[in-house]
């Protein structure tokens, strides 16, 4: 360990009570995507406390500053956390007033984010460092409360459902050359993170049909929830058709499923994933979802919308992972490094896919949690691990990315084979951003 590495610890472990409140402090207060103002305007006050002047309301709430300015010579290495919670209502962790949970452990991330600039501002370790860091707090990566974001959609002020995504839309990855991102992994200590995942469409279906008295006429209605149920019924007759190898995964509920038991149902909406790990297998899953919404809107005489809203892409492992695998060897301590197996394909998705599909992606997890990933009940059990070992990897990945003139960094950027640029990702996404329209077919009582 040199001298550096040794100081950026030493920093970060001074601040161990000020990084544990942090992460408590954003724990206690959960919002959710596209409406994260307080733990937006958490990041900004603490990056004005260390003199870094930041740009707000990027992508609606996210923010970003430079730890030497923007346009500072060498590479630029993004450290990301993500402030969006869950809509977890029922969750003994839940904000009464937002509804939402951080049962996805995405203040932990915040606060590793926010620790590592305890290290990262000292004049002698930003010596060290041959190039800039970004600090990017950025909003809804959990794709969630889909027919909100659809409104904003609607209301221009979104095009995409994800933070990242809309972030690479405005331009804020423009100036980026290497990302640097974190999750909880509840169970382990510390582990690089360096596999494939599904990426996945988002789907709003909505059926309308006629109401009636259910028992005194119901001949008089068109039933939209049997044709929804015919809909998932239809979806079900295909899963044994998707190939092993694609990881497909379709799945969803019920958002409004009518308004009385005796009454026939007129608008039934259903929020579905479609996922799978490669584009033609997310894009052959869409359309046979879509088909089978159009069978239950067919077979029931129901009109519906099949909105589709192109979701998260998925990962591109990273080609050259010293700086990360360093950064947790050093930060690690009495903490167990996890063995990283690279066969592993996420079942989930995130929007740190569309930033490895366009630059070179690094993340690393950490443990400190209970339960697993979106369990109501999950929360911190080992703050140090969750927050201040978080501080550290983040930390200590930048400096090794940038000292000795970048060499690590103009390394991983060498061995990275970008999938699309800028342009044609926002063109998949606009392409794959539709609404169909089926129209209801009339009653005829002779």
């Amino acid at each position: 360990m040199d001298k550096i590495e040794q100081k950026i610890i030493d920093l970060i472990e001074k601040h161990r009570d000020d990084i544990i409140a942090i992460g408590r402090d954003i724990w206690k207060e959960p919002e959710l995507g596209y409406k994260e103002e307080r733990t937006a305007g958490k990041f900004n006050r603490y990056m004005e406390k260390f003199g870094i002047h930041t740009e707000s309301h990027l992508a609606v709430t996210g923010v970003k500053g430079y730890l030497k300015g923007a346009g500072a010579p060498g590479p630029t290495v993004a450290l990301i956390g993500e402030m969006d919670a869950l809509p977890m209502a029922d969750s003994p962790y839940a904000s009464a007033e937002t509804g939402a949970a951080h049962c996805c452990g995405h203040n932990a991330q915040m606060a590793g984010l926010m620790g590592a600039l305890y290290a990262l501002s000292d004049a002698q370790v930003q010596e060290a460092l041959d190039g800039n860091v970004a600090f990017m707090a950025v909003p809804a990566e959990e794709f969630v409360e889909m027919e909100f974001k659809h409104g904003l959609m609607e209301q221009g002020a979104i095009a995409f459902g994800g933070g990242k995504s809309e972030l690479i839309r405005v331009g804020a990855f423009d100036d980026i050359d290497i990302a640097v991102g974190h999750h909880i992994a509840p169970g382990i200590g510390v582990a690089l993170s360096n596999h494939r995942s599904n990426g996945f469409m988002s789907k709003i279906v909505r059926f309308h049909g006629i109401p009636s008295h259910a028992a005194e006429a119901p001949w008089s209605g068109v039933d939209a929830l049997s044709a929804a149920a015919l809909g998932i019924q239809a979806v079900n007759a295909q899963r044994e058709f998707f190939r092993d190898r694609d990881t497909v995964r379709v799945h969803g509920f019920i958002s409004k499923g009518g308004e009385a038991m005796n009454v026939v149902a007129d608008n039934v909406t259903m929020e579905y994933s479609v996922r799978a790990n490669n584009i033609p297998a997310i894009l052959d899953a869409s359309r046979k979802f879509d088909r089978a919404m159009r069978a239950g809107a067919v077979a029931t005489g129901c009109g519906a919308e099949i909105i589709t809203m192109p979701g998260y892409l998925p990962i591109v492992p990273a080609g050259d992972t010293r700086a990360v695998e360093e950064a947790i060897a050093a930060a690690a301590g009495d903490y167990a490094v996890e063995q990283h197996d690279p066969g592993i394909v996420m079942g989930g998705s995130t929007d740190f896919g569309e930033v490895s599909q366009i630059l070179p992606l690094l993340q690393f997890n950490t443990g400190g949690y209970s339960h697993e990933l979106h369990n109501k009940e999950m929360h911190p059990t080992d703050e140090y691990l969750a927050y201040v070992v978080t501080a550290k990897v983040f930390a200590l990945t930048a400096y090794h990315l940038l000292k000795h003139k970048g060499g690590y960094a103009g390394a991983l950027m060498e061995s990275h084979e970008a999938v699309l640029t800028k342009e044609a990702y926002i063109q998949y996404m606009e392409r794959h951003n539709r609404v169909e329209t089926i129209q209801m077919e009339p009653i005829v009582m002779e």
